[in-house]
């Protein structure tokens, strides 16, 4: 690069692809260009660039150190350009028309763009990603939220402040397509201009309301992610359902698959019916045409979890189109509904319009078949929905350090991506001293940084000295730190920890066998009961006999996420069984040597052997909510005590805990090959995608 002007264009291009969120060498030229800013942005290179002045970037290339890295960011890129994918060494002949759009509410990509509330986003994420990174020809559909979810602060008594930002769309790494849409949502037709984020070789398009165009209520459609007011949430539905599908031909696209990742786009069915009347197709064959070419994915295992709306709201709200498609209420009613209610169930209308069902785990799967074996008219074990169980995405989720230390132990090569890595299988044979000066180091890396939250934390709520002092002397770099981060709904039973204080007080009290528990997660704005736990746990670590071993972070986001699965010993997981999808956060750990402890729930069944991690069994299936809490709480300290702590503090004169070593790598070597997203794609694509691409039953 010889002047400011060509590496300017060359960086700004590496920005535009958000590749540079899991190929490390595309990001550090914006982290060595401006740290401070970087860090502020959360990692944001548009905002390094808008922060770099051309004298500034000039005097850099002067710079050998910052050209070498330049230049390997240019040779990254360069490289995944130009490798083959696995799928076009893999795909069969009937396959090359294949286009499949993936519909969600939500996507996490990355930190720096906060368009997801949580678990079901980073999974859409990371699904784009892991299609990028295989080569699966999948193009993802949204919406483009202009606050987001929200944000959250803790007042000094710990109860929530939701904190609503307005984002700034020209700072994220997104571009205008130039095409909008009309989309008709009772006697409104809706404007959404079609905005594109490139994942590599996959694109996200996200629809915007937000115009002058637009009527208020209208532009409210892409305010911010699941408010609350249920009648806009419907015409929200209407917009992602309806309105993808307009997005997908306005942009030139004729998908031969469509994914439907939760029932929140169920309306796409509706629409797609209607086009194929147009096109002369009966009725009826319109109806097995679209189920057939579907595939939709459940995530929720409570039945109070499934939006459900009333059907003459509905049908007002979907005229335009049911008109299209020579459907009427009754028509839609049995579409949709599973009761004598009166209400319109979107996942129940998903479900009858999507020939390729699953859920994500093989406990979920089975929760599902006995939830909607009514609408299928038949015995659970003969209802048509199977499970492709959830993975993470392993660039995104092991940090560079991490990834560099499996690259030297056992040969891992982490940009090539195949569905199913046995290099993994070799981790039991990684150097066990190796091993725990890497993980001593992730772990120092944590209490560092949560040591800055935290007093970031305490001076906001105006901390006197003394708070602040707590909060940067908090944690220790030498405990077994165990990690609980997740959503605040009840069901997870975050407090579960603190069910006997004086044991817990006990177990973390050990001065030569120190524990520390760090807690981070979000409650809806109006679950009120969720929020109450944060409350109850941020009163927690202020109790003396936990202050400084027990503490609470705000914000949980991707950052924070990577931070906390890839530094602690132990990812804890509380649910109610059978009331957890996945579970998802669990398979992070493991990519950076973390264990899990975990109720039999989710995914955990599937992978636990008994050898590469901990199940908490307090027996405790049919008590009553206090036995059931109680039982388990019981069970859980019992593994603790006797087990967990004692192992992890075993490291004799070497300093190196070996059993402990032992069962992590055999976590790395059992957990990483399988739970992956690309395994999970893969899986997608052999049992829903080729079917539904051939339109077969």
């Amino acid at each position: 690069m010889k002047n400011a002007t060509t590496a300017r264009a060359a960086l700004y291009e590496i920005a535009m692809d958000l590749r540079w969120a899991w190929i490390e060498p595309m990001r550090r030229p914006f982290a060595m260009l401006r740290p401070h800013v970087w860090v502020s942005s959360n990692e944001n290179p548009l905002a390094v660039l808008d922060a770099t002045t051309d004298e500034y970037l000039d005097t850099r290339l002067q710079e050998p150190a910052f050209h070498k890295v330049l230049e390997r960011a240019f040779a990254a890129k360069e490289q995944d350009d130009t490798r083959q994918r696995w799928f076009d060494r893999a795909k069969h002949q009937g396959e090359r028309s294949m286009q499949i759009a993936y519909v969600c509410s939500e996507f996490a990509i990355h930190e720096c763009m906060q368009q997801y509330s949580g678990g079901l986003g980073v999974l859409a994420g990371d699904h784009l990603k892991s299609c990028a990174d295989l080569g699966i020809p999948l193009t993802g559909f949204g919406l483009l939220y202009r606050q987001g979810y929200y944000q959250q602060e803790l007042r000094r008594d710990g109860s929530t402040r939701v904190v609503e930002p307005l984002w700034r769309y020209e700072d994220f790494p997104m571009s205008d397509t130039g095409q909008t849409i009309a989309c008709p949502i009772g006697r409104s037709i809706v404007d959404a201009r079609i905005m594109h984020i490139a994942v590599g070789s996959i694109d996200l398009y996200l629809l915007d309301t937000d115009l002058k165009s637009n009527r208020m209520r209208d532009r409210d459609l892409t305010r911010g992610l699941y408010r609350g007011n249920p009648d806009l949430r419907l015409r929200q539905q209407v917009l992602l359902g309806v309105g993808v599908v307009h997005a997908a031909d306005a942009m030139g696209l004729m998908p031969t698959v469509w994914h439907l990742n939760e029932g929140h786009a169920a309306f796409c069915g509706v629409e797609r019916i209607a086009r194929l009347v147009e096109g002369g197709v009966e009725r009826g064959a319109a109806e097995h045409q679209v189920a057939a070419e579907t595939v939709f994915t459940t995530h929720t295992p409570v039945p109070a979890g499934h939006d459900r709306y009333d059907i003459d709201r509905c049908a007002e709200v979907l005229r335009p189109t049911l008109n299209r498609a020579k459907m009427g209420k009754r028509d839609l009613a049995r579409l949709g509904q599973d009761g004598e209610d009166g209400l319109l169930c979107m996942t129940v209308l998903a479900l009858r319009l999507a020939r390729h069902v699953n859920g994500v785990a093989a406990v979920h799967g089975e929760v599902s078949r006995n939830m909607w074996a009514g609408v299928y008219d038949c015995e659970p074990n003969d209802v048509p929905i199977t499970h492709v169980t959830n993975g993470v995405h392993p660039g995104t989720w092991m940090p560079p350090l991490v990834a560099d230390f499996w690259r030297r132990e056992i040969g891992l090569r982490p940009s090539r991506s195949v569905p199913r890595c046995e290099t993994w299988t070799k981790a039991t044979g990684a150097d066990h001293a190796a091993f725990w000066d890497m993980r001593r180091t992730m772990r120092s890396r944590l209490v560092q940084v949560v040591r800055e939250r935290l007093v970031a934390q305490a001076r906001r709520r105006g901390e006197d000295p003394a708070g602040i002092e707590v909060a940067r002397t908090a944690l220790r770099t030498d405990a077994l730190t165990i990690g609980f981060a997740r959503r605040f709904a009840t069901y997870k039973r975050a407090p579960l920890l603190f069910h006997d204080l004086d044991r817990l007080e006990s177990i973390l009290g050990d001065i030569d066998q120190p524990v520390q528990v760090l807690f981070a997660g979000k409650a809806h704005p109006l679950d009120e009961p969720g929020q109450a736990y944060a409350k109850k746990i941020h009163a927690m670590c202020k109790r003396p006999g936990l202050q400084g071993k027990v503490v609470l972070l705000e914000e949980y986001d991707m950052g924070l996420g990577r931070l906390l699965t890839s530094g602690c010993d132990i990812w804890l997981n509380t649910p109610i069984r059978p009331h957890e999808a996945s579970g998802t956060s669990g398979m992070k750990g493991p990519l950076s040597g973390g264990l899990n402890l975990s109720i039999s729930d989710g995914w955990w069944p599937e992978a636990a052997d008994g050898q590469n991690g901990w199940t908490i069994d307090g027996q405790s299936e049919g008590l009553g909510a206090k036995l059931r809490d109680k039982a388990d709480a019981e069970a859980l300290y019992k593994l603790l005590e006797e087990d967990i702590v004692p192992l992890f503090h075993a490291q004799g004169t070497s300093g190196v805990p070996s059993p402990w070593v032992e069962k992590a790598l055999r976590s790395a070597a059992t957990v990483n090959p399988t739970f992956s997203s690309h395994r999970m794609v893969a899986e997608y694509l052999e049992w829903g995608y080729r079917a539904a691409h051939l339109g077969r039953s």
